[in-house]
């Protein structure tokens, strides 16, 4: 049965700021085909060009830590700016790949009405004491799906995930979770992480699928780095109505056929 592309829900797509510039012609050419074939939606990272931007991206003090032992950026507004510059340059570099390659694409800012985040943590951990920092940092609350009117196929959204708080501060978002919350906004069957290692590894083993109940098990013990991030996206993802994530660093089409990567479901 063939489906007329109003009815048909998007592939959303996070890309990994880590990887990003690494990826291949070829992986290029297999995201536009897929893209020809149902609607699509990019989240980008940005986490490499910033640390090329400028060396204090990359020092210990760029990152806060809860009082919960979360980590976020330390998001200043001059960071905000910072964030801007890198991804405008980065959806330079996208737009353009994806339009040799027929692929009509629109950028958004998260910002710009798709994403609303709320009230930051005010207590951070900083040579160690508990102090209130000011931190442009926020818990995602909702998308509004409205502002991703135009999905069909031949047209890709490329989203950069600032959110917009209740005070009306540009704030920054983690760019998993942000493609969690934009895939179960749009009813998205499918969310692919894209991230620069092939698997989810536990205790150095790939591990090629699991399901929604070992995501917290898994996240809280045994992953560590980035991935205990995407692992916790993955599950509000699946709370949010998506039915597969895919986290791994092949091309879409592979990585939805499961041919690689690490799958994770709802069962």
């Amino acid at each position: 049965m063939t489906h007329e592309p109003h009815t048909q829900t998007p592939t959303v797509v996070k890309l990994g700021g880590s990887c990003l510039e690494d990826l291949a012609e070829a992986w290029w050419d297999d995201l536009a085909r897929h893209a020809q074939e149902r609607p699509l939606v990019l989240v980008h990272g940005w986490s490499k060009p910033l640390r090329k931007l400028s060396p204090r991206y990359s020092e210990p003090s760029a990152v806060l830590r809860d009082r919960y032992g979360n980590q976020s950026r330390w998001t200043t507004p001059e960071v905000i700016e910072d964030i801007r510059r890198v991804s405008a340059e980065l959806a330079e570099d996208v737009l353009g790949r994806l339009g040799r390659r027929g692929v009509v694409t629109e950028r958004l800012l998260g910002s710009d009405g798709l994403v609303r985040a709320g009230e930051a943590e005010r207590l951070w951990w900083k040579d160690k004491q508990l102090v209130e920092v000011e931190n442009l940092v926020g818990p995602i609350t909702g998308v509004d799906p409205a502002a991703l009117q135009n999905q069909r196929p031949g047209h890709a959204y490329l989203v950069t995930p600032l959110a917009r708080n209740e005070l009306g501060q540009e704030v920054n978002t983690d760019a998993d979770r942000a493609a969690a919350a934009v895939a179960g906004a749009t009813g998205a069957s499918d969310l692919i992480l894209v991230t620069d290692v092939a698997h989810l590894l536990i205790d150095g083993r790939p591990v090629r699928e699991i399901g929604a109940g070992d995501v917290a098990r898994f996240r809280d013990k045994g992953a560590t780095g980035g991935m205990r991030k995407k692992l916790r996206a993955a599950g509000e993802a699946l709370d949010g109505g998506v039915r597969r994530v895919v986290i791994g660093s092949a091309p879409v089409t592979d990585l939805l056929a499961a041919r690689t990567g690490t799958v994770i479901t709802r069962n």
